[in-house]
């Protein structure tokens, strides 16, 4: 229910911006507006202004639409009695695309507001502090070692993981890329090169991070079970808290492959070593609740230490440029993710849909409002990103309809118009439904 609601509270912010970005351009070009809509189907509620614009709220809030005055006689069976001038087909082309690239832009300023707010009140993070290296991994290659905090990637200052990964991958399909920073414990610099000319990165399998062979510094999972569920196939199999898992199918104790291994389904061995000291091999087969399998344990946790932790906090003035330069900084890592789909660097199995985006919109929420705030912040520069895709009917369409006619110096003709909306339309549910099918495999 939370991701629900979390989720729900987020598209009606980004799309309401989005649209209102639209509406609030044309009411200053002199457009007449008929309808400001949120949501698709049947109208929830609707109440008009003095102007006679219609505010509707639908059933469906997952996008929205400004319906202006395009010189029609007449709409839904109503006389439009205004000005011709209020027609949008009367405005000049500079006034057109205001209107239509206003929702991008609106979904720009939202994002910068946004985090704005979240680097005034500032933000509780980790800094990119390497927790583990795995073995014949990149990192493993370039000597990366452990404890060694990154505090530039390719030149950029990166102040916590997520700016490491977005670095990271602005330099996908380079051959190498630098990283430079120094062990936690001391300030004496060191400078590593990854070798990136193999690194493929599947959002399906693995983090980039995780793709290099880079675990971050975080809470330490230790292998001693804390609690052993009642009735669970752990508790059947003798297993008690204090045990220690020594090794998971004959290889060392991993909490993270432990969970892997247990999603199988399969049956387990397990190496435990119970309080008494004593070693025994168990097997034990998970049990399916709901949609996951489970073995009913605990683990036990270790925290972390306040000398990997931070807070990004800024001044008023310094948080504003910060926040401009974050979200110019995210509009230039998803063109760059788009071109390396494009190119097949990435694999289309990183594209996610609106089950992560409500998975991520409850995760964030759970943990603080500072989150949730960065999360729509960074979810309102991709709607804006995405609506710039010179395809119909997204407002990057019909800007490059705008080129084309200021060009020809005339409109389009009606049969091309249809032809390239529908073939945008099957482009853009096509790739719709290719996000929730990954979005399914994921969860």
């Amino acid at each position: 229910m939370s991701s629900i609601i979390s989720f729900f509270i987020l598209i009606c912010i980004l799309v309401f911006v989005h649209e209102y970005g639209h509406f609030w351009a044309a009411r200053c070009c002199g457009v007449k507006v008929i309808r400001f809509s949120i949501g698709f189907g049947k109208v929830l509620f609707r109440k008009k202004d003095k102007y006679g614009t219609e505010f509707a709220f639908s059933l469906i809030p997952l996008g929205g639409y400004v319906q202006m005055w395009n010189g029609e006689p007449e709409i839904n069976k109503q006389k439009i009695d205004v000005p011709i001038s209020q027609s949008l087909s009367t405005k000049s082309l500079l006034q057109r695309a205001f209107i239509i690239s206003a929702g991008p832009i609106a979904n720009f300023i939202l994002a910068v507001i946004a985090y704005w707010v979240v680097f005034v009140s500032g933000i509780p993070t980790l800094k990119p502090v390497v927790g583990q290296v795995l073995p014949n991994s990149i990192a493993a290659q370039a000597n990366v070692p452990v404890e060694f905090e990154i505090k530039q990637v390719a030149g950029k200052t990166v102040l916590d993981w997520e700016e490491v990964s977005l670095a990271l991958i602005d330099n996908l399909g380079a051959e190498y890329v630098e990283v430079l920073g120094s062990s936690i414990n001391e300030d004496h610099p060191q400078r590593f090169y990854l070798n990136l000319t193999d690194w493929k990165v599947d959002g399906t399998k693995e983090s980039p991070l995780t793709s290099l062979g880079i675990r971050p510094k975080n809470t330490v999972i230790k292998p001693e079970i804390a609690q052993v569920l009642p009735h669970s196939p752990a508790e059947k199999a003798g297993l008690k808290a204090q045990d220690k898992i020594l090794a998971v199918n004959h290889y060392p104790f991993d909490w993270q492959n432990l969970v892997k291994t247990v999603q199988t389904g399969q049956p387990i061995t397990l190496e435990i070593e119970s309080s008494n000291q004593q070693k025994q091999a168990v097997e034990i087969t998970p049990e399916k609740q709901k949609d996951r399998y489970v073995i009913g344990i605990i683990p036990t946790y270790e925290g972390i230490g306040d000398k990997y932790r931070t807070v990004i906090e800024y001044d008023m003035l310094t948080a504003m440029v910060k926040s401009v330069d974050k979200v110019g900084s995210l509009i230039h890592s998803i063109f760059q993710f788009l071109g390396n789909l494009i190119t097949g660097e990435l694999s289309l199995n990183n594209i996610s849909g609106p089950i992560s985006m409500a998975k991520g919109a409850a995760a964030t929420a759970e943990i603080g409002w500072v989150y949730y705030l960065s999360f729509m912040a960074l979810i309102s520069v991709n709607l804006g990103v995405m609506n710039l895709f010179p395809i119909l009917p997204l407002d990057g369409g019909q800007l490059l309809l705008l080129a084309v006619e200021a060009i020809k110096r005339k409109p389009v003709s009606e049969k091309f118009h249809l032809r390239f909306q529908q073939l945008g339309m099957l482009f853009v549910l096509s790739l719709m439904a290719f996000a929730f099918i990954n979005d399914v495999i994921h969860f």
